[in-house]
């Protein structure tokens, strides 16, 4: 991922819980808050152990990992977000996953202004 660390951070995490803003969809939750740094985004993967054993929570964060690197390149720089996997992300279409990602950061502001355009053209794709 070109400018995505990982969070690690515990305190990150709560912080960003209770005070980042949110916006959701069936199949994720999306939890985002400006950071310090300002070239390097830092993304943390929450799975809960209701919704699967160990193959299928680790299955989820790889889509989801692998969703947020296809629209990295739109998203701004500089932001702290946690994506929280829902039990619908197991039965959910890569192509649906990826939009609901798209559409959530929209609504939360973190893509770039300049690539609205890119956004209708990976609508007509999907």
């Amino acid at each position: 991922m070109q400018h995505t660390q990982s969070l690690c951070e515990n305190n990150r995490f709560r912080y960003l819980y209770r005070r980042g803003k949110t916006a959701s969809a069936p199949s994720l939750v999306v939890y985002a808050s400006k950071n310090r740094l300002k070239t390097v985004s830092r993304l943390g993967i929450t799975c809960s152990v209701k919704l699967g054993g160990a193959v299928q929570r680790n299955r989820m964060r790889r889509r989801i990992r692998e969703c947020y690197r296809l629209c990295e390149a739109q998203c701004k720089p500089g932001y702290d977000i946690v994506v929280v996997a829902r039990a619908k992300v197991l039965r959910c279409p890569f192509s649906m996953l990826q939009k609901d990602m798209l559409a959530l950061f929209a609504k939360l502001g973190l893509l770039a202004q300049n690539n609205e355009k890119s956004d209708t053209a990976t609508d007509s794709v999907l």
